[in-house]
């Protein structure tokens, strides 16, 4: 057995140390492969979900650029949310946030990956899906950011760029293309989507 899976989670309930609108801080106990205790303070999160949507015509994913606060900054970002509707499935949450904050729906789904966004101090899982045969839906924007956001969209081939340069730091961002990139790539995009969209909405962010 390795030292790994000899780290063991006390039974008993963890102490919770903070409860917010959608987090909470435990406080929790687990021992380790010498029986040593330990504590560590551990940010409990429903989950998330990010959508790539992907614009076939132009090799171009359709993002968002909001201000996030904890940042300070605007932020150009992939369609994303929060799975905070108890009991919904992230196939759906993920249709619902596409819509929400870019107005499009999307004729074809993939599940390209799920990733723990940072494990060493929250549990929040992430749900990425690439999304095709784009067509315009019903915008509905929630909250001020959302409501201030500007419409982008990227070309795939000027990822490598974006990153090196700055302009795209948003971790989830950055697999969902990476992961969208790969699968297009290894699938030879095996079926074509027509897209019905009003790109006047939209503005390419090209660098170089």
């Amino acid at each position: 057995m390795s030292q790994a899976q000899d780290f063991k989670l006390d039974e008993e309930a963890p102490e919770l140390r903070y409860k917010g609108s959608f987090i909470s801080v435990e406080k929790v106990s687990y021992s380790g492969p010498d029986g040593e205790r330990h504590t560590r303070e551990v940010v409990r999160h429903p989950g998330a979900v990010v959508v790539v949507p992907y614009l076939e015509s132009a090799g171009a994913v359709l993002c968002i650029e909001q201000f996030r606060v904890a940042a300070n900054a605007r932020m150009l970002e992939l369609p994303a949310g929060k799975r905070d509707v108890e009991g919904e499935d992230p196939d759906d949450c993920a249709a619902r946030e596409l819509e929400e904050e870019l107005g499009i729906r999307a004729r074809s789904w993939v599940h390209l990956a799920t990733f723990f966004n940072s494990p060493g101090f929250t549990d929040e899982l992430t749900y990425v899906y690439l999304a095709r045969g784009l067509s315009m839906g019903r915008r509905d924007p929630q909250g001020a950011e959302e409501a201030a956001a500007a419409l982008r969209s990227v070309r795939l081939m000027n990822l490598e760029r974006l990153i090196a340069e700055g302009r795209l730091v948003d971790a989830k961002s950055i697999i969902g293309m990476y992961a969208a990139r790969s699968y297009l790539e290894d699938m030879g995009v095996p079926e074509s989507f027509d897209d019905d969209l009003d790109l006047d909405e939209f503005e390419v962010v090209e660098l170089g």
